[in-house]
Formats: C-alpha cells, structure tokens, sequence
C-alpha cells in the first residue's frame, strides 16, 4: 500500500492492532479528548463527519476513532460503531449487572418479529412483497408497531408503477440489537433456531444483506410530506397525527 492511498475501516483496524504505538503528537491527543467528549456526550451515535467538524483541519478522523475503540476494548464500557457512527456502549459480557428494572422491554408479536426480519434481511422492501414473502397480509397495527420502536422507517418510492413505498431499517434498530451493520445480521439458521422465523416463510428468504449506504437507491424517489398526508402519517399542513 502507497503512502497515500486512503485506507478502509478493516485496513485501519489491523494497522491500529498491529503496529508499533507511536507518540502521539499534542494536536491528536487533544483531538481524541475532543473525539471522545463528543461521544460521550452524545445521546444518540455520532458521525465522523460530526467529529471531524469540530477537530482541527486535515485530522484522519477514521483512524483516531480506531485508536480510541482499541483503547476501549477491555473496559467497563466500549467505544463501537453503530451505522457508521461511534457510540459508548456497556461492554456485553457485564450487561446483566446493569439494573433495567425501570425499564419495561419491549415485547413483539410474532407478526411483528416476521415483518422486522424481511424488512432487514429484504431492504428496501415494500408492503406487497412483505406480505408475498409471509404469504398472509400484513395490517397496519404491525407496521405502526414497528415505526414507533424507531427500528423501521420509510425509505422512499419505487420508480414503478403505483410507486410503492419501500421501507427500511433503522441506526436504533441496529443499536438495539448490538449491530455495527446490516452484515452483522445473524444468519437463516441462527433465526429460524430462536424461533423468530415461522415456517410460513420460504426457504429462499435468506438474501444478500444490503450495504449500509444510507442513501436512496437509484429506484427510489424520497418521501415528500404530501407523501406522509396520503399514508396518514401527517394532518394536511404538516401538524403531526398524536394518534
């Protein structure tokens, strides 16, 4: 590898494990201090380029927060990426010494784990196929359900005819679930063995797992507002429905 050919996160994690630690200079140990405050800080996982933002100019952000996860590894807590983003997050093997009791977990219906589950492995998926891959309809209560955990949301519409809405996971839904990104997903077996496939779903429903890119695909056009009005998620004039 050149000098100057730009690394990705696998390549960087491995320099970062791997080589000798270099004195840092005082410019990156502040912008760590600055990187980790930000993240501590934060309620929900924050982006490099957030980061990158509010550090000094020309910073390679990517490796500073590799640096800081490898930092983090055997600590009470742990510095992960979620998305893309980086977060603070209690290290797995102590979860179960931290009290959640005011905390009521959430209960999902089998519907409710069938129709989430298409929805990650299937994204961007719409309604229909949802409902041709589960072979039975799929109400609305479901999807509701769903939308207001924060794990699922509406990607856009198909560029075909009826231009149905496409539907697709969330960063919540990945941070619930202790996923850096969709390839963490478990596998077909791994599901169907914690009962969270039933066996009306084929045995063709495992599919490549899609990329993290955020963006809408090349099919897809955004979700306009008028959009939002005619799917009853939105009262005319923008004033959100309490319902």
């Amino acid at each position: 590898m050149s000098d100057h050919e730009p690394m990705d996160d696998n390549t960087i994690a491995d320099v970062v494990k791997t080589e000798p630690q270099v004195a840092l200079s005082r410019v990156e140990r502040e912008a760590e201090r600055i990187a980790e405050a930000l993240v501590f800080a934060s309620a929900e996982p924050v982006s490099e380029a957030f980061i990158a933002e509010r550090l000094p100019k020309d910073m390679d952000v990517s490796a500073l927060m590799w640096r800081l996860k490898v930092a983090y590894n055997n600590r009470g807590v742990n510095l992960i990426q979620i998305g893309g983003n980086w977060a603070f997050r209690t290290a797995s093997d102590l979860s179960f010494v931290i009290r959640t009791e005011d905390k009521e977990p959430r209960k999902l219906s089998r519907a409710a784990l069938e129709v989430l589950a298409i929805i990650a492995y299937h994204q961007p998926v719409t309604r229909a196929e949802i409902e041709e891959i589960r072979g039975v309809q799929t109400s609305k209560g479901t999807l509701d359900v769903l939308m207001e955990a924060g794990w699922v949301r509406f990607r856009g519409r198909r560029r075909t005819p009826g231009r149905p809405v496409t539907m697709g996971t969330t960063v919540d839904f990945l941070d619930h679930f202790g996923l850096e990104e969709l390839r963490d997903l478990p596998g077909l077996e791994e599901l169907k063995g914690a009962g969270l496939l039933s066996g009306r779903i084929p045995a063709n429903f495992g599919i490549p797992i899609p990329s993290m890119n955020d963006d809408l695909t090349d099919e897809e056009d955004p979700i306009t507002q008028l959009d939002l009005e005619e799917l009853g998620l939105l009262m005319p004039g923008g004033a959100g429905d309490d319902d």
